[in-house]
């Protein structure tokens, strides 16, 4: 059977309207994923700005064309003279574990989009369309479609309406379309259990802190990871300073073997000498290899934190050695109890755990109040409209209804359960808090004790190598006058490059000692131009806004 539907043209508005809307909804998954990035990315560097004053970018998409991507291509083949700003920038772009940091800290901002939406104006829309019949006749025809509004209210209190349209049309009879329109509003609104913004919003409440936390842990990240490549890049530099001072050596002692043979050949030195100076020759040719032999262990281990191909070519700027050995020195001799103050104040992981014991406080009372009656107000009306006119209502036949709703507590052992739990996880993270607050000023001393002994071994090593370039230089002198031995002068050389090799081991082991203390401060800094320790007079200023909502 042929059908020819005609829609009465109020139904048909109501059709295009509830149609638009449709349309309206029905985007891309892409256009879905900007709007998140949107949402999400405003949210992140508002509190990156609020908390830290971090304006650079944030963004979680790794970029189109990486240096990672360009170096697999063999578009680059090395990186020349890498300082540590440029580490730094390799580390933000391909360090796996900091992809991982920012992917955290993006779902978190997205946590608190879903929640900030669910306290909104919720809308949704359906619709349907079909026939029926038997066999092969058609005896109706049917179409409709609901649009919904609704929302939690700051009290607690939710709302609910609906705005519907059905269509019929009863095809074995002939007649025309029938179009009805309904209107349903729902209003509850809880007096004991559940009342209250403070419950309403806990959720929200979590979600913006857990940002919070969040956005704290990831500056951390940032700040160890930053002494990481510092640490990696030091020990580096200190690999090619053994080598440089094996190089010198290995020259130094073959000056001595072939001055020896030259006086042997000539009958006036003596061919134990001669074995002597090779000897020590073949000793520092293999110390040297060994030494280039760790350097490129330790060249892969940092292309490893820096996400580089094991391939790739790099060089490293000498002048980072000065630069970086020159950070931290003004807190050599800080009061233990000072820097854990400092602390306190500065360091965002330990403010978390303050936080969260607040958490646990906040949820005890929520689960506290899932344990009271419950005594709602409800209240609901429907009306429908004519048949003949789906936008014509008469409101003398509107249904409503009033009452209460009580739901007493007899039945709480599930909400007692957890009530009690809440109670231990809030004593629990009390106790984790205080116990974090003892770590760190347990830390602390003992980086206190670290710099002060590192910074006396780094003055004796400087004394040692005084001692023993002044040795060498007597012993050659000596050797020439024939008041020394060859072994005299092979022992103070041998003395000379542990000595400086021992200074710059010395001088790493006192930086890291000072990043580690500024580190647990909290106040060293990852900026564009690398790495900045804080002074304590600017640490202990107030700190831009705290956000947890």
């Amino acid at each position: 059977m042929r059908v020819r539907p005609s829609f009465p043209t109020p139904a048909l508005l109501v059709v295009l309207s509830l149609a638009s809307s449709v349309a309206g909804g029905c985007r891309s998954a892409q256009e879905f994923r900007l709007e998140a990035d949107e949402e999400v990315y405003a949210l992140v560097r508002d509190r990156r700005a609020r908390l830290f004053d971090e304006t650079d970018d944030f963004d979680i998409d790794p970029p189109e064309d990486s240096l990672r991507e360009r170096i697999l291509r063999r578009e680059v083949r090395e990186l020349p003279g890498l300082d540590m700003v440029g580490c730094l920038e390799i580390a933000a772009e391909n360090n796996r574990e900091f992809q991982t940091r920012k992917e955290a800290l993006y779902l978190a901002a997205l946590d608190v989009t879903l929640e900030r939406w669910e306290l909104g104006w919720i809308a949704d829309g359906v619709g349907d369309v079909g026939i029926s019949g038997l066999g092969d006749t058609a005896n109706s025809a049917g179409a409709g479609g609901t649009l919904g509004l609704q929302r939690v209210l700051g009290t607690g209190a939710e709302f609910l309406g609906e705005l519907g349209l059905a269509l019929a049309k009863d095809l074995s009879g002939g007649g025309g379309w029938t179009a009805t329109t309904t209107v349903d509003l729902l209003f509850t609104q809880p007096l004991l259990r559940g009342a209250g913004g403070w419950i309403v919003y806990e959720d929200l409440t979590q979600a913006e802190r857990d940002l919070v936390y969040e956005v704290r842990a990831f500056e951390r990240f940032r700040r160890e990871l930053a002494v990481d490549v510092a640490a990696r890049l030091l020990r580096l530099l200190q690999a090619l300073d053994r080598i440089d001072n094996e190089r010198r050596n290995f020259e130094n002692v073959t000056k001595i073997r072939e001055r020896n043979e030259s006086l042997s050949n000539a009958g006036r030195l003596s061919d134990i000498q001669v074995d002597q100076a090779l000897q020590d020759e073949l000793s520092s040719e293999d110390r040297l290899i060994s030494a280039h032999q760790s350097y490129e262990n330790e060249l892969d281990t940092f292309k490893l934190t820096l996400g580089l191909p094991m391939d790739l070519e790099i060089s490293l700027d000498p002048g980072e050695l000065e630069r970086l050995t020159t950070l931290g020195s003004a807190f050599d001799d800080i009061d233990s109890v000072l820097a854990a103050e400092v602390a306190y104040s500065q360091r965002p992981d330990f403010k978390t755990s303050v936080d969260r014991v607040v958490d646990a406080e906040r949820r005890s009372r929520v689960a506290a109040d899932a344990l009271r009656m419950g005594l709602d107000v409800s209240s609901s009306i429907e009306l429908s409209s004519d048949d003949k006119n789906p936008l014509k209502f008469n409101f003398q036949d509107v249904s409503w209804s009033l009452g209460l709703v009580i739901d007493l507590p007899i039945n709480r052992m599930r909400e007692r359960n957890t009530y009690r739990s809440a109670l231990i996880q809030w004593q629990a993270s009390a106790r984790a808090a205080g116990a974090f607050e003892d770590e760190i000023a347990r830390d602390l001393r003992a980086e206190l004790r670290a710099v002060a002994a590192r910074r006396e071994s780094r003055e004796i090593q400087s004394s040692a190598v005084r001692l023993a370039e002044k040795r060498v230089e007597s012993a050659g002198l000596n050797l020439q006058a024939g008041r020394a031995s060859t072994r005299d002068l092979l022992e103070a050389q041998d003395d000379l490059v542990n000595s400086r090799n021992a200074e710059t081991r010395a001088l790493i082991e006192l930086t890291l000692a000072r990043f580690d203390l500024a580190l647990d401060m909290g106040l060293l800094r990852v900026e564009e131009g690398g790495v900045r320790v804080e002074t304590i007079d600017v640490a202990l200023e107030a700190l831009p806004g705290e956000v947890s909502e």
